[in-house]
């Protein structure tokens, strides 16, 4: 699943825009919690920037995945990666529905990443300057029992949303896939690559049990306008793995009929971040 070009770079090192890598970029130790839920396509397509991205559609619905990630070792350290996404296909028209999850490579399958808070600010200056994502820092946590498994994501008091799964049953089964991020920054639709290995246990339809809550903080207010469905499609937790970010990357330019009305974010929001590893304090709002 990794490509060969990750594996013979294997033991150097890389130093871009102050963050020492060495190479590949990889996770060494991670858990991860993620969850699909039905949301109205048309509504979903409205949130996708430019005119390539369109929502992956099951039926009639399309999907919203939220996937938390807690990477315990790390070369930047350690941090919680919290992704809001919609499924998505990338070409000049809509995919048919249930078509791209069976043929991801004819429709370049991936997640178009709305938002993507982290703990840290060296996660943030990597993640957004170089692969374009959407990484911000705000208080997070990923908290693990016997039966759940959840995450909430804070930022300045105020609630950004909670995800909390029912861990699915079952046996634990293999896993090694790679996934496609497309996100937006400078102007450009940005499209990167990550390769995970481990075990995890996935729960499908009605087996699939989910509570997701979105809060007051005003930049997820558009999900709330996506008709987001009580019972999740699917569930899946995956108590420990390992993964490589490729440094391989795709940009495109993000074009319209009329010209932009404002800017889009550019370098100016990372160009002076440090590489600092501290968190933010637990998530406090109520939920």
């Amino acid at each position: 699943m990794i490509p060969r070009r990750l594996k013979r770079e294997a033991g150097r090192y890389a130093l871009i825009d102050g963050i020492p890598f060495q190479v590949p970029v990889d996770s060494r130790r991670m858990q991860a919690l993620m969850a699909g839920f039905p949301i109205d396509a048309a509504k979903a397509n409205e949130l996708l920037p430019g005119d390539e991205l369109h929502p992956a559609r099951l039926l009639r619905h399309a999907i919203l995945m939220v996937t938390v990630v807690n990477y315990q070792d790390t070369d930047i350290g350690k941090y919680i990666e919290y992704s809001i996404a919609i499924a998505c296909t990338h070409g000049s028209r809509p995919a048919p529905p249930l078509a791209p999850f069976a043929l991801q490579r004819l429709f370049d399958f991936g997640q178009y990443v709305v938002d993507l808070p982290v703990s840290t600010e060296i996660s943030v200056k990597g993640g957004k300057g170089i692969w374009g994502m959407p990484k911000h820092r705000a208080n997070l946590d990923f908290k693990v029992d016997d039966r759940t498994v959840s995450s909430q994501y804070d930022d300045e008091g105020e609630l950004g949303t909670w995800v909390e799964i029912d861990r699915p049953g079952g046996l634990k089964l293999p896993l090694r896939m790679g996934a496609a991020n497309f996100c937006s920054f400078r102007g450009m639709l940005m499209k990167s690559y990550v390769y995970f290995q481990g075990k995890g246990t996935f729960a499908f339809g009605p087996r699939a049990r989910a509570r997701l809550e979105i809060g007051s903080l005003p930049r997820l207010q558009p999900l709330k306008g996506l008709g987001i469905g009580k019972k999740p499609i699917f569930t899946g937790f995956i108590p420990e793995a390992k993964g490589v970010l490729d440094d391989h990357f795709e940009s495109w330019f993000l074009s319209s009929a009329q010209p932009p009305p404002y800017p889009p974010e550019g370098f100016e929001s990372v160009i002076d971040l440090g590489l600092g590893q501290e968190w933010l304090p637990p998530p406090s709002a109520k939920h």
